[in-house]
């Protein structure tokens, strides 16, 4: 995954990173957590009854140029072209999301990064209960990151289930096989979830941004704050989630 316009100084600066720049575990970690909280997973566009364009340069524009989000086809193609920058091999993988209440197609994306001769799941564009950190592929193991909890393992004879502690249970995410795909595979995925009028998508607006102690979240007009282990929420007025999308988003309201 790259673009002519991709700039990995410039995405640093974007993301707010610092940091020494490696093709290793500890490096690949510490942009994702940058990443995360830097840029916001958002639909802002599709909302607006907006086009998603999945060329590269179109997200590089957006993302870092425009310092706007994105959702996870946009989020986890930007972070693949750092991760090519950085000499990181990685592949992509089409995941079945599960938090609805019916089947779904895989019409999730995320990367398996290969660090320190292993492979790490990468996923900087699951939104609410996203994960915050890079997860070893055959760790089976609860892992916890800041205040939060996830599982990966397997589901069945080929298929990796990603769960996270959700109000006192485990809640499942999604899953995953290990066969290839490529960008363009996601072409059909990005036209359904944009277009279609019975998804999430189309039919909300859905902003998120990570945070140190927890994740912010506007949903339509409703704000829902989690900070460690106390979660807050109330609706907003009209101006109010204008205001919002500047002042905790750092995003420019578009007109629909």
């Amino acid at each position: 995954m790259k673009a002519t316009n991709f700039d990995l100084n410039a995405y640093f600066e974007r993301i707010g990173y610092a940091g020494r720049s490696g093709a290793d575990l500890a490096t690949v970690a510490e942009l994702m957590r940058h990443q995360l909280q830097a840029v916001p997973f958002e639909n802002l566009d599709v909302h607006a009854g907006k086009a998603i364009s999945l060329v590269p340069e179109d997200i590089v524009a957006k993302i870092v140029q425009r310092r706007r989000g994105g959702y996870c086809y946009e989020v986890n193609g930007l972070f693949a072209m750092a991760l090519v920058a950085l000499g990181v091999p990685y592949r992509f993988v089409g995941c079945r999301p599960m938090t609805y209440p019916a089947r779904r197609p895989r019409t999730h994306m995320a990367l398996l990064a290969t660090l320190e001769g292993e492979e790490w799941l990468c996923d900087v564009g699951f939104g609410s209960y996203g994960m915050r950190a890079p997860m070893r592929l055959h760790e089976a193991a609860e892992v916890r990151q800041d205040h939060d909890r996830f599982q990966l393992g397997l589901m069945n004879e080929r298929e990796y289930l990603l769960r996270a502690w959700v109000a006192g249970e485990w809640a499942n995410q999604y899953c995953f096989d290990l066969s290839c795909h490529e960008w363009i595979d996601f072409m059909p995925a990005n036209w359904l979830n944009s277009s279609h009028p019975d998804t999430l998508f189309v039919q909300h607006r859905v902003v998120m941004r990570q945070t140190p102690e927890g994740r912010v979240i506007l949903f339509d007009e409703r704000l829902k704050t989690v900070q460690d282990d106390t979660v807050t929420e109330r609706l907003l007025a009209a101006q109010e989630v204008a205001d919002c999308l500047r002042e905790v988003f750092g995003l420019e309201p578009l007109a629909g």
